[in-house]
């Protein structure tokens, strides 16, 4: 594939990622991601023969390694877990105070409509929470944790980091992310 249909296909999965994170997956349509990628309609189907479901899961996948190469650079960048949370709340809610509050966590809008019923879907959301997931475990146990309990403490934080996400684009604020923030810091001193 040439340089074009790398941009083309590029295009595509920006489109759909922007709409189902604000829209959700059930309110995104096909003619709605080729109006806001540009892209002729034969380009999509070049691109993903299986049509909206694998484009998709080509969109959650790259918002997953997205977040994913945050928390590689700040662990490069030899932060604490603690402060990697504090810094992606910050970045998640800058970006949905941009947004006006129609976006939140890449994954979870799509993950909390399909989970139950698309298996290929779940499985790409999953995937992602699972990466984060392991990526803070391995920071808490270079940190001096036990595998174990790094990974306990991890999927706490996680779970606390997505329910701030949601709170906060429900209630329009950051407050939920402000408090996210400090009870990590209290979890992760505590453990």
């Amino acid at each position: 594939m040439g340089a074009k249909g790398e941009e083309t296909r590029a295009r595509l999965i920006a489109a759909t990622r922007a709409l189902i994170e604000a829209q959700g997956y059930f309110g995104t349509g096909l003619n709605q991601v080729l109006a806001e990628s540009g892209a002729p309609r034969g380009s999509l189907y070049f691109h993903f023969p299986a049509g909206k479901d694998q484009l998709v899961t080509a969109a959650l996948t790259e918002a997953g390694l997205e977040i994913s190469g945050l928390i590689d650079t700040f662990t490069r960048d030899k932060l604490s877990a603690g402060v990697i949370v504090r810094r992606l709340l910050d970045a998640f809610g800058d970006r949905m105070e941009g947004s006006g509050y129609t976006k939140g966590c890449p994954i979870a809008t799509v993950a909390l409509e399909v989970a139950g019923g698309n298996e290929e879907l779940r499985k790409a959301c999953a995937e992602a929470y699972d990466n984060w997931q392991q990526a803070l475990a391995a920071q808490l146990v270079a940190e001096g944790r036990t595998p174990e309990a790094a990974d306990v403490a991890a999927g706490a934080v996680l779970a606390q980091f997505e329910g701030a996400l949601l709170l906060a684009r429900v209630r329009h604020s950051r407050t939920p992310l402000d408090q996210a923030a400090r009870a990590t810091q209290l979890l992760l001193t505590s453990s």
